[in-house]
Order: structure tokens, then C-alpha cells, then sequence
């Protein structure tokens, strides 16, 4: 099984990399503060060091001052001052004060420490320190007075070292990781619970959506799928308000129809013409918002332009009454692009019949292309005069019409948003642009890079195309 590693970002290894750094930290912090804690526990602090080394010249120099009595002397005031076993030994392990060694004191001296060995035993070691000036000459002897002791603070420094500290550095630990995971699942969590109160406009901060780790994609699928949920849903309820408005006039109609006291047949005329509008304008409502909602990818196959467009003109001419000679196309048999056939066939429909309601009598309608990379660009033009610059974006909104600017009449406004969507649903992009005569609608469709045989598209099912003639 292939097992692939994270990305230089993930999340993965800013985890990795604070956990080893704890682990690395307690390593250190357990050899470096547990070598100190030895040297406390075991060894002579250097003010015992320091006043057994004065002891031991003090005896130096009752000796040299005056011999066993000077010795003697020295040993009486050090009983007062230290409780205790204190003497004073020749080179030879043998009393230099007037007071003999006893067995058991002898055994002592089997036993005696330095200053700077570690003390093990339990209970009171026996310290030897030779005279400073003249180590040979003698040495001093003291059983280690209790303040002396190493280690008198032992359980209390345990307690430090095992639990205090390692408690702190794991409540950082837990702080960073807290910071890390928790605050921005917080942020998520705020969000949604936002989302549940219908506030869809909020997003959220920065500091969550420019992380570059997982944490940070999902920060920015979320606002993402924030900005979506709104847009849908106030499409949707933009939608329902123009649908109610524009079924208004068509209802006002009929019930006047139905009051008035005209003949039969042009009142079931009247009727009949009133409720296809309607049910054109549900349809098209229906699958604007359906094109809108719908984020699932279509099945495309290979479409040739060039035998689509002789389709739709065929029908676009029965139903106009244009000639054929006015709906032209310079687009080569070469071009072949990628995207659903119905999908696509309803959105250049929609712009052609576009195109014949405003071009003027005997006007052209003019359908060209060319390669562009892996895209091919493909233009339709017609001779209707254009629309302002600043109309050429808005035209593109639903129950969008531009009333005077344009000649013509009739339709709801939603024929070119639902080619946009259809477009923009095959991987294409769909825009509008003034000519010296006209308007030209832009679509940008990627080109088919397999090899099609020239008779493939009459296998493929003919797309099913609306009768409804929209508009800008």
C-alpha cells in the first residue's frame, strides 16, 4: 500500500514537532535538574565546606601554637559550639590531643570521608580535613554536624522536580495545543451555530482562514460554503419575490379575461397564450435555480460546434421565420469542445434566440470562434445596436431587461442567466461586449484534444430545446 507523507504545511507536523520539542525538553529538564538535585542530595554545600575547612585550621594553628595542650584547648571550645565527636589525628591515625582514641573511634577512622566525596550512608558520616597548610602534620576529624546533612530537603525537591515541574510544562504543552486545535474548532463551531441562526454573513476571522495547514482549508471551505449558502439563498429568495411580481400582471390579465364578455374562442385564446407565458416563466425560474443550486459535474462528451449550431438554427429559423442566409457561422469543422450537449445546446439557444428578437428586419446574426490554447473562444453576433457599458454585466441577472434600449419586446429577463450558468457549468466563462453594430456574446469552452470522427455527433442524443424566446 503506497503510503503517502503530509504536505510541508499539514498540520501533522506542527504536532510532531511540539511534541518532540516536549518530550526533548523533559529529557533535558529530567538529566540536567536531576544531575543538580544529586549534587544537593549527595554532596557537602560549600557553606559546610567552608566551615569544616575553618575548623580544620583552627586546629592547625591551636597545634602549631601549642601542641596536644593547644589541641586540647581548641577541642573544649568545639564541644560548646558543635554536638558533635570531634578530634584531631597525626599522619599516623594516632590522637594529637591528650586524650586517647577509644576502639569504636578507631573503627570510625576506618570510614572517614573527604570533603568532596558524595554521602551515601544513612545517619551521620565521620569527615576528614587535613590541616590546609600542612596536610602531613595532621588532620581534623568530626562526625558531620546534623545542619550538615545534604539532602535535608530531599521530599520537598522530589516533589519539584517530578510533579511541579513537569506539570507546568504539560499545562504549556496543553496551552499550545489548545491554541493549535481548540481555538480555531471554536471558531468553527461559532460559525456554525451562527449558520443556525440564520446569520449566513458571518466569516470567519483571518488569523483561522490564513493558516496554511488543515485547519486553514477547512477555515476556508467553511467561509467558502458560507459565501455559497448565501449567495444560493438570497438567489433563491430574489427569485421568488420577481416570480411573484411577474405572475401578478399575467393573473391581472385573466381575470379580466374572465369577467369581460368577449367571444369564446379569442377569450380561450387569451388564455391559453396567458397561462404558456406562466408556464414558461415557472420553467425557466425553476431552472435557473436549479442550475444555480446544482454543483455536481456533468458528463461531457465531445460536441462539434459547427453540427450543433445547423440544429439549433433549423429550429430557430422555423420558429422566427428568419431566413437561413441570416444565421451564419464561420466556425470550422475542426472545432470540437468538451461539456454536456443539452446543457450546452440550451445556453447557445437562448443567446440566438436572444440575438434574432433584437437584431433589426434583414439583420445577421454571425456565429465565429478561434483556438485559444487548450480553450476555444466562440462569439455570437447580431445587429442590434448593443446596450450601455454599464449594462453589459446586469444583463446577465435574472429578470433583467432593458426596456428602450434595445428594440424588441416580450420574454422574462432570464434567457441569458440561465445560458451563463449553463456555460459557466461546463468549465466556460460567458460574457458581453459592444460592437461597432451590435452585441457580441463571448464564450471560452474547452477544446476537445481527442481524436472525433466526423460522424460522432450524429450518434450523440439531439439536445432538447425550450421554445422560449428570452430575453436581456
Amino acid at each position: 500500500m503506497k503510503c503517502n507523507l503530509p504536505g510541508r504545511h499539514s498540520l501533522f507536523w506542527k504536532l510532531a514537532c511540539l511534541l518532540v520539542a516536549f518530550c526533548l525538553l523533559m529529557i533535558w529538564l529530567s538529566w540536567s535538574w536531576g544531575r543538580y538535585m544529586e549534587e544537593r542530595n549527595q554532596f557537602l554545600s560549600d557553606e559546610a565546606r567552608g566551615t569544616l575547612t575553618r575548623y580544620a585550621q583552627e586546629a592547625e594553628q591551636a597545634w602549631q601554637q601549642g601542641q596536644r595542650a593547644g589541641v586540647d584547648s581548641w577541642l573544649q571550645n568545639m564541644r560548646t559550639q558543635e554536638e558533635s565527636w570531634v578530634g584531631v589525628i597525626g599522619g599516623d591515625l594516632q590522637s594529637l590531643s591528650s586524650q586517647s582514641l577509644s576502639d569504636k573511634d578507631i573503627e570510625h577512622l576506618t570510614f572517614l570521608r573527604g570533603l568532596d566525596w558524595p554521602v551515601h550512608k544513612k545517619g551521620r558520616p565521620w569527615m576528614r580535613v587535613p590541616f590546609p597548610h600542612d596536610a602531613s602534620a595532621g588532620s581534623l576529624v568530626i562526625e558531620l554536624p546534623e545542619r550538615f546533612l545534604p539532602g535535608r530537603y530531599q521530599v520537598f525537591w522530589r516533589v519539584i522536580t517530578n510533579g511541579v515541574i513537569p506539570g507546568l510544562f504539560t499545562l504549556l504543552l496543553c496551552v499550545g495545543l489548545y491554541r493549535l486545535l481548540v481555538v480555531p474548532l471554536n471558531h468553527l463551531r461559532a460559525q456554525a451555530n451562527a449558520w443556525r441562526a440564520d446569520q449566513l454573513n458571518v466569516r470567519l476571522s483571518s488569523r483561522t482562514t490564513n493558516r496554511v495547514d488543515e485547519l486553514g482549508e477547512l477555515g476556508r471551505a467553511f467561509d467558502h460554503m458560507s459565501e455559497r449558502l448565501q449567495t444560493t439563498v438570497a438567489l433563491q429568495q430574489q427569485l421568488l419575490r420577481d416570480l411573484s411580481h411577474e405572475l401578478r400582471t399575467p393573473l391581472s390579465r385573466l381575470r379580466v379575461a374572465s369577467e369581460s364578455e368577449q367571444e369564446l374562442e379569442p377569450l380561450r385564446e387569451r388564455i391559453g397564450r396567458e397561462v404558456d407565458g406562466m408556464q414558461r416563466l415557472v420553467e425557466d425560474t425553476l431552472q435557473l435555480a436549479w442550475l444555480d443550486t446544482e454543483r455536481t459535474r456533468l458528463p461531457d462528451e465531445a460536441i462539434q460546434i459547427q453540427a450543433l449550431w445547423e440544429m439549433l438554427t433549423e429550429n430557430a429559423c422555423y420558429e422566427s421565420c428568419w431566413p437561413g442566409g441570416q444565421l451564419r457561422c464561420s466556425v470550422e469543422a475542426s472545432c470540437w469542445v468538451r461539456g454536456h450537449l443539452n446543457t450546452l445546446a440550451q445556453a447557445l439557444e437562448n443567446m440566438l434566440r436572444n440575438a434574432i428578437r433584437h437584431s433589426p428586419e434583414g439583420g445577421v446574426v454571425h456565429l465565429g470562434g478561434r483556438r485559444d490554447g487548450d480553450y476555444w473562444h466562440l462569439w455570437l453576433e447580431d445587429q442590434g445596436g448593443g446596450v450601455a457599458q454599464a449594462d453589459l454585466e446586469r444583463i446577465f441577472l435574472p429578470f433583467t431587461r432593458l426596456d428602450g434600449s434595445r428594440p424588441g419586446d416580450g420574454g422574462f429577463g432570464l434567457g441569458l442567466s440561465i445560458a451563463r450558468n449553463a456555460v459557466q457549468r461546463q468549465g466556460g466563462r460567458l460574457w458581453a461586449e459592444n460592437t461597432e453594430v451590435g452585441l457580441r456574446m463571448n464564450m471560452r469552452l474547452l477544446a476537445d484534444v481527442g481524436e472525433v470522427a466526423d460522424d460522432a455527433f450524429a450518434s450523440k442524443p439531439a439536445p432538447t430545446l425550450s421554445v422560449a424566446l428570452p430575453s436581456r
